[in-house]
């Protein structure tokens, strides 16, 4: 395992980490927390020591089990956790204060832990970047011994440049991925001058960039790659990152001929993010520990080429860039 710094948390955390979004299982099954034990074993015993969770993920069971897990390692393990999309609804004018404190006592109490190493604002609408009353909040939770670090979950660039503004923002948890591409413009220049640590999320587009799907595959009702393909009930850049499914698949192939030696693309794509020097980890998903483990397969393979990295620029510039770039 490699490790980066996360930005001004002063955190050395490894390149390749764990989001536990479906840590529990597959999306829409019920939470199992046998299987989530063995996937965070897994992860932790093959080097990982950072991993991020959110209240919301599970109905708290997720937070649950990562807190259990955490005290039961000798590792040091840093733990992130997010906070606000409990809201309903989910408007700027249901962020209060005494609202955000409450959720952090909940995820507290929730992982029976003292402080958390990292609390994140969870995709809050854009007018939530622009009341400093919120961010103040988490200066007073830092001076109790409640958490660590601030950072923020965004959707959009914008909403990202506005909340590193506030000093206490240690961190931003954003969508990059080879479709997906606007961060790396702009953005990574001006987190890594505020030393701001980058958290990749959706690194593999929902699994589009694993080339492993079809216009056959078929996703189960509860599945967001089901439900949420125009934001039905999410910011549609969550799934597939906002690509239309049929024009992603056509994209794949493309990277499929480009890189005809691996019959699973993930590995490449997690290698072609972490050739961006301003990106700390990235927190792909897993529901089962192999999942786990196979990500880091990105670690074992040579950085991108020159002409490689050509080639997924033009399949970008061709097919996906049209449809999303600027709305992200």
């Amino acid at each position: 395992m490699n490790y980066r710094r996360l930005g001004k948390t002063g955190f050395d955390i490894s390149e390749i980490s764990l989001g536990t979004w479906q840590v529990g299982g597959k999306w829409g099954d019920d939470f199992s927390h046998d299987n989530a034990e063995k996937i965070l074993h897994a992860a932790v015993d093959a080097g990982i020591n950072f991993i991020d969770t959110a209240d919301v993920y599970g109905a708290g069971e997720s937070e649950k089990a990562v807190g259990k897990f955490v005290k039961s390692r000798s590792e040091r393990i840093y733990v992130a956790t997010k906070c606000g999309r409990q809201l309903s609804p989910h408007v700027s004018e249901a962020y209060q204060p005494a609202v955000l404190r409450k959720f952090v006592e909940d995820s507290l109490q929730n992982m029976g832990l003292e402080t958390l190493d990292l609390i994140q604002l969870h995709c809050p609408p854009t007018e939530v970047y622009y009341r400093p009353e919120i961010f103040e909040l988490f200066d007073r939770l830092k001076e109790e011994g409640k958490i660590l670090n601030l950072g923020i979950s965004v959707e959009k660039v914008e909403e990202a440049l506005k909340g590193i503004e506030y000093e206490n923002v240690t961190t931003v948890q954003i969508i990059f991925n080879m479709f997906r591409q606007r961060p790396a413009e702009l953005f990574f220049e001006q987190a890594q001058k505020r030393n701001v640590g980058v958290i990749v999320r959706v690194p593999l587009a929902s699994g589009l960039l694993t080339g492993k799907f079809s216009k056959n595959s078929s996703f189960t009702a509860g599945d967001h790659r089901f439900f949420n393909r125009n934001g039905e009930r999410f910011d549609k850049g969550e799934t597939f990152s906002g690509i239309d499914y049929e024009t992603g698949l056509a994209a794949v192939e493309e990277l499929k001929a480009v890189f005809p030696a691996y019959a699973n693309l993930a590995p490449v794509a997690l290698r072609w993010i972490l050739q961006f020097a301003a990106v700390s980890t990235i927190i792909p998903g897993a529901s089962n520990p192999e999942q786990a483990t196979a990500n880091l397969e990105a670690l074992r393979i040579p950085n991108l080429s020159t002409e490689q990295l050509a080639a997924v620029n033009d399949i970008y510039e061709k097919y996906i860039k049209p449809q999303v770039h600027h709305l992200w």
